[in-house]
């Protein structure tokens, strides 16, 4: 975390541009945070197309995950991964972490399964299993899902998140945690300490809409 003379850092928040993201106005900052959902379909091809989009922006530092509709990166992970990282620029982050400017940022890309698409796992154990792997002591995670009963409404006034998300998050108390997934619950909210962002750019038309989110780091204001 930046020291308290260290000037702050502008975090820009995206989630669910599913290959639409041309339509979108991308602000300036230091990081850039990506929660999955980078393709239409999950093909190579729609995957490069992504990859030269994140090569064009600006900022210094960029960190990705997958989402259900990657499959590419699920199925042909090494050849995915080459392909964000040396064609796009990228840290790519599956079940990992990387320090940036002072920040610990945890990413994965599983959420409790969710029809056929990738990176399912069944509630209870299997996923459970995968949030234990966060670590304590981090400041920011990056999740394609959300946890259970934060910004996780669908249109059918379910509540789609995870209880065992919510249980490491619990656990290991990050100060921001992106997601995206649910279309239709974009937004923002402070919980207990943590600030969570929901910022799928896609609302349920798959139409570019919902812009990025900006955060400036520490936490305490933001701005879109």
């Amino acid at each position: 975390m930046p020291g308290p003379t260290s000037q702050p850092l502008c975090l820009v928040l995206v989630s669910d541009t599913h290959g639409r993201h041309a339509e979108l106005e991308m602000p300036k900052g230091d990081i850039l945070l990506h929660a999955g959902d980078l393709t239409p379909r999950g093909t190579l091809a729609e995957l490069r197309a992504t990859a030269r989009w994140l090569a064009s922006l600006p900022h210094a530092h960029k960190v990705v995950i997958a989402g259900n509709h990657d499959f590419c990166l699920e199925e042909r992970p090494e050849e995915s991964r080459r392909i964000l990282e040396e064609e796009g620029g990228v840290t790519y982050l599956l079940d990992e972490e990387v320090s940036l400017r002072g920040l610990r940022i945890w990413g994965s890309p599983w959420q409790p399964w969710f029809y056929d698409w990738a990176f399912n796992l069944r509630r209870g154990a299997p996923i459970a299993e995968k949030w234990a792997l966060i670590p304590s002591g981090i400041d920011v995670l990056v999740t394609h899902g959300p946890p259970a009963g934060i910004l996780d409404r669908t249109v059918s006034g379910e509540a789609a998140g995870c209880q065992d998300l919510s249980s490491a998050i619990e656990r290991t108390r990050p100060r921001l945690h992106l997601f995206g997934h649910i279309h239709e619950a974009y937004g923002r909210l402070t919980w207990e300490g943590t600030l969570y962002v929901n910022a799928s750019a896609c609302d349920l038309s798959y139409r570019a809409v919902q812009p990025p989110v900006v955060v400036t780091w520490p936490p305490g204001g933001t701005s879109r």
